[in-house]
């Protein structure tokens, strides 16, 4: 089974970062990670910029365990609109602001010694991007 991950760039709605630290980064994150096929979720805040100003406040991360982005979506959309899912969730409040988001695949990943990691799959690079 191959692996994608979601990634998201996020930030609170202006005035809204209290909401957002108790939604977002309170209930949100760890619900995303009890969803079916997530193997990790992570989120990032921005610290610095690099090149210029970060895209946005935060960066979470989410592995899935399925390598078609549809499917996945599919299985994430069906989690997240289920109320049983996983009793703690809370409703959104408004307070998240998405800059972007998609689905991603590797081709490439080193250890820290350079060496090229013997799961990295080889991907066609020329595919579109839609």
């Amino acid at each position: 089974m191959g692996q994608l991950v979601l990634v998201g760039l996020v930030e609170p709605q202006a005035d809204m970062e209290d909401a957002f630290n108790e939604w977002y980064l309170g209930n949100h994150v760890e619900d995303t990670a009890r969803a079916p096929h997530v193997k990790l979720a992570r989120c990032y805040r921005a610290v610095k910029g690099f090149l210029g100003e970060p895209p946005s406040g935060y960066l979470a991360i989410y592995e899935v365990n399925i390598d078609d982005p549809a499917e996945a979506e599919r299985v994430l959309g069906d989690y997240q609109r289920d109320p049983q899912a996983w009793a703690e969730r809370q409703p959104g409040n408004g307070s998240l602001k998405v800059i972007g988001a998609g689905w991603y695949e590797e081709v490439l990943a080193f250890d820290a010694d350079g060496s090229p990691l013997a799961e990295t799959p080889t991907t066609d690079t020329t595919q579109e991007i839609s």
